[in-house]
């Protein structure tokens, strides 16, 4: 079996722009929901994990003038990426087969609210007709890297498909159809993604609450994250050195229900225990879980007796790191491998932020503060999407 490692990675979120600026924010247990101030909603009052830039300061960041078309989408995705790619010294790739794997579900849609009307009543926007669609975000992202892309592709599975990018790209250096992959996600913010989950009943109006007896909903949140992954061979061979092992990952889907979790997390437990086995490590080599936690009633139940029924009484730190991004929908399993491998790079485990009491039917409490100086050798990341699409991944220092 191909050893896989990540070589670099890239991360834009409501902590800001970049790898150390979210690892200090994390240390420092400064959160980044708060008032909403780009996104043009009558729900001005719900708390979300805004990026903290204007389109206008994205694109100056990239240096794109104000002519060119591009959806705020692929504005976060090209920051991400650009940042993984010199990570990874990714330069000269003209003898590489390069892939590019990226799960999104807003696309364009941003743009194509603020710019219906122009559509039906003149063509001053009418550029951005193309760019709705997932598949053209993915287009206008890969369009900003130096080098050369051999093969791109679209995951869309709600909010675990940046963890799905991870794991096809994954698939594609196993079975050596790639020799580097790059994979992850990003989404921007929408009224329609924002005005849906409020339908839901599953947004709350204070920051989220994940693992609390008290929990009401989650908060939105946008932005991107990539990593750069190959096979240890290829990092030997390209000079260049491996942040960890991605050693394990798998997919499951339960279908319990269209948004809800399965009361006793039959799907999450699946995806958990077959990632284990594909990395050949037992529940009690886990030393941390960033769990996806989202701070809604059904799934941090749910979530927790999966975990309860993969770890039994021997559970590892757990801690969400929701309260910190938002919940950043298809984007969340790139944000939270970054995380994950901060965590187990730099050797701490995030606080699970606004915790007070724990949930009655769950046998454990989440990290509450941060720790640091811990040891940590493999970090297992959840992602669970609507329908029970379920993935976890889990990532091991390099030994």
């Amino acid at each position: 079996m191909t050893d896989i490692v990540i070589t670099g990675m890239g991360i834009v979120s409501a902590l800001g722009r970049g790898v150390e600026a979210t690892a200090e924010r994390l240390l420092k247990s400064q959160p980044g929901v708060g008032r909403m101030r780009f996104l043009q909603s009558r729900h001005a009052d719900l708390p979300v994990g805004e990026v903290p830039y204007s389109d206008e300061q994205l694109r100056d960041m990239l240096g794109i003038t104000p002519d060119f078309a591009i959806t705020r989408t692929s504005l976060l995705g090209r920051l991400a990426l650009v940042e993984a790619a010199e990570m990874a010294h990714l330069v000269d790739t003209d003898h590489l087969r390069v892939a590019f794997v990226s799960g999104t579900t807003v696309g364009g849609m941003e743009k194509s609210e603020r710019f219906y009307h122009d559509f039906l009543e003149n063509e001053s926007k009418n550029e951005y007709i193309a760019l709705h669609d997932c598949g053209a975000c993915t287009d206008m992202i890969a369009n900003g890297f130096a080098g050369h892309i051999s093969m791109q592709t679209t995951i869309s599975t709600a909010c675990s498909s940046a963890a799905n990018a991870l794991i096809l790209g994954a698939d594609l250096l196993r079975t050596g159809r790639a020799d580097v992959v790059i994979a992850g996600g990003t989404e921007c913010l929408s009224k329609f993604h924002l005005n849906g989950f409020n339908t839901l009943m599953i947004l709350d109006s204070q920051p989220c609450k994940p693992f609390d007896k008290h929990r009401q909903g989650l908060n939105l949140g946008e932005g991107a994250a990539y990593v750069v992954m190959e096979s240890a061979e290829s990092a030997a061979r390209r000079k260049v050195s491996a942040l960890c092992r991605f050693s394990g990952y798998a997919n499951r889907c339960d279908a319990f229900h269209q948004t809800a979790s399965s009361p006793e997390g039959e799907g999450a437990y699946l995806a958990m225990t077959a990632a284990l086995k594909d990395a050949g490590l037992q529940p009690s080599d886990i030393d941390y879980v960033n769990a996806h936690g989202t701070g809604t009633p059904n799934n941090d139940e749910s979530e927790g007796h999966a975990m309860m029924r993969v770890f039994g009484d021997r559970m590892p730190m757990v801690s969400s790191t929701k309260a910190f991004t938002g919940h950043p929908t298809s984007a969340a399993g790139g944000l939270e491998t970054v995380i994950s491998i901060l965590a187990l790079t730099r050797n701490f485990v995030p606080a699970n932020l606004n915790f007070t009491e724990k949930i009655d039917s769950l046998n454990f409490v989440p990290v509450t503060e941060v720790k640091t100086n811990v040891q940590l050798t493999h970090v297992l990341s959840n992602s669970f999407g609507f329908g029970g699409n379920d993935s976890s991944c889990i990532f091991s220092k390099i030994s």
